[in-house]
């Protein structure tokens, strides 16, 4: 990218920001909140040479979903880009877990036991400890397609996850269905959330709320919320 569009594209970047930085900010005053939400920034398939300018305007959190992508633009970042956190949002394959352990600072998608114990031994055989947050399947007829532990079943995962000296429980992350009320959803999410807190204090962290259901998120206890186009604009795709 040229310098002159580099400044382009930072104006746009910054554009996006701070529209959505507004919707947010509107939203907790209406849902009468305190406390703060924090943008976290999807960059899957949008270049390393974006990452750099959000890291730039003061973004310290993106996320990805897919382990090859992240990776490999992780690396192509340049070294003013080193102090962002970086989530995994995808639905998480065992045999990607050691690769993932790698690059990924919190994994927002772990959902099985299985998953649990592949990254919790990937993590410590890398050095590292791994923040984690349990996806909870918000759709009322599980779909296999979307990922998720029943909400039954949460605090046995939960559990399992505690377990591993890799990994830090920190809270639930939820994805609405689509067709269907985001709000019932996301409530059913903050349910969830409460039930962990009650156990464990720390994992206070609730991940809901994209670019078309942040508001009804933020109505639910959000603490976090997921956004990539309305700051980035249309998707480039990357091979």
């Amino acid at each position: 990218m040229t310098p002159d569009g580099t400044e382009a594209r930072t104006a746009q970047i910054e554009g996006g920001l701070a529209a959505v930085r507004a919707r947010i900010e509107a939203a907790r005053l209406a849902a009468g909140r305190a406390d703060s939400v924090e943008l976290v920034v999807v960059t899957k398939t949008f270049p390393a040479a974006d990452v750099d300018i959000l890291a730039a305007v003061g973004i310290t959190e993106v996320a990805e979903n897919r382990d090859q992508e992240a990776r490999a633009k992780r690396e192509e970042c340049a070294p003013a880009a080193a102090g962002l956190r970086w989530h995994m949002i995808g639905q998480l394959q065992r045999n990607k877990a050691a690769s993932v352990a790698r690059w990924a600072d919190v994994v927002e998608s772990v959902d099985r036991p299985e998953i649990a114990d592949a990254l919790g031994r990937a993590a410590s055989n890398a050095g590292r400890v791994l923040e984690v947050l349990l996806q909870v399947a918000l759709d009322v007829d599980p779909r296999d397609d979307r990922g998720g532990v029943p909400p039954a079943a949460a605090m046995a995962l939960a559990e399992r996850v505690a377990e591993q000296p890799g990994l830090v429980l920190r809270g639930v992350m939820g994805v609405a269905p689509y067709p269907g009320d985001p709000q019932e959803a996301f409530g059913r999410l903050q349910a969830v959330s409460q039930e962990l807190r009650a156990r464990w204090p720390q994992a206070d962290r609730v991940s809901a709320g994209m670019s078309g259901d942040l508001e009804q998120a933020v109505a639910n206890g959000a603490t976090q919320v997921r956004i990539g186009g309305a700051v980035l604009g249309q998707r480039s795709y990357v091979q």
